[in-house]
């Protein structure tokens, strides 16, 4: 932001309404209180470690220390709360800050606030379940949930079978919604446009001003991230993983959690060889993430979903900066 110009002091007044403050701590506590009836411990984890996630499509904030040492402000508190979990925590949940470079917007800020959770014993159904309640207590108002597969949505919006439809056949969908891509794009950056520009506007709506989610699940194989594959009968191999879309946005993302330290290791060597041929930055692996599903996690899963973008749909904004006192604009 520039400075204020001579004689004029800067805007320290808060972007947000105080009535939406006000909801935002009532779903606080309201989301404190669900968990505590559960049984599920809230935990809190650093902001600030010695490895970010690899993942192509985020970006990590780098801090040095003045010690001669970088560490990076996370953009989820996942493998933190997974090296609990692998050392007996149980069934844990964390409301935390997170940071990410490069997301800002009407539905974006460089620093938002997570909600966080893991159940063992549940996988991604069991988890689509919990969230059902979730969002009945925090959001009364909140239409029952539909629930599509990925190939199912796909499909409907596309007109293409997302685990038999090849690079030429993505492309000439992508061509015919006239959609921006560069020559060279391959085929899940094909089916991420394809998804996120064709599919995700077309979810969670419902007709006035009810608030219906859209849960879509088993997503393919190559876009697993710490999910499980699963491969049924005749069948191609699906990621156990689902997200959660109100009015066109993406609120939720949850996986049945991958527990195999060497398949996770070999899923983030590809991500930096991938970061690699884009030009990015190379980042350490957190070894002590690795480790930890080496000792051994449970089976588990876990979401983490957008707390902004929940008290949006709480007080009825499109504005993130109408849910945040101080956005990073105003900080």
């Amino acid at each position: 932001m520039s400075p204020a110009p001579e004689g004029r002091a800067p805007d320290w007044r808060p972007t947000a309404p105080l009535e939406n403050l006000r909801r935002r701590a009532e779903l606080l506590t309201a989301t404190r209180d669900f968990f505590a009836r559960r049984g599920v411990l809230e935990v809190e984890t650093p902001l600030l470690a010695h490895a970010p996630v690899p993942d192509l499509h985020l970006d990590s904030f780098e801090v040095t220390t003045g010690l001669g040492e970088s560490l990076w402000l996370q953009t989820s508190p996942e493998y933190a709360m997974k090296r609990l979990l692998a050392a007996s925590s149980g069934p844990i949940f964390q409301l935390s800050k997170a940071f990410r470079q490069g997301e800002a917007g009407r539905r974006h800020n460089p620093e938002f606030t997570l909600l966080e959770w893991y159940r063992p014993g549940f996988d991604h159904h069991a988890l689509m379940d919990e969230m059902d309640a979730y969002l009945a207590a925090a959001l009364p108002e909140i239409e029952p949930a539909e629930r599509r597969t990925y190939t199912e949505a796909f499909e409907d919006a596309v007109g293409l079978d997302p685990h038999e439809a090849t690079v030429g056949d993505l492309a000439a969908a992508g061509r015919a919604e006239a959609l921006d891509a560069p020559d060279d794009l391959d085929r899940d950056g094909w089916l991420h446009l394809l998804l996120a520009q064709v599919v995700e506007p077309q979810l969670g709506r419902v007709d006035g001003d009810a608030l219906r989610p859209t849960y879509l699940y088993d997503f393919p194989a190559s876009q697993a991230a710490l999910a499980r594959i699963r491969t049924d009968p005749g069948r191609p191999p699906v990621a156990e993983r689902f997200e959660v879309f109100v009015e066109g946005v993406e609120l939720a993302n949850g996986f049945h959690e991958l527990t195999d330290a060497g398949e996770q290791r070999q899923r983030f060597e590809h991500e930096l060889e991938a970061r690699r041929a884009a030009g990015k930055s190379q980042v350490p692996l957190d070894e002590r993430f690795l480790a930890a599903l080496g000792a051994g996690l449970p089976d588990c899963a876990g979401v983490a979903l957008g707390f902004d973008r929940l008290t949006m749909l709480a007080v009825g904004s499109d504005e993130i900066t109408e849910v945040i006192a101080f956005p990073t604009a105003r900080a």
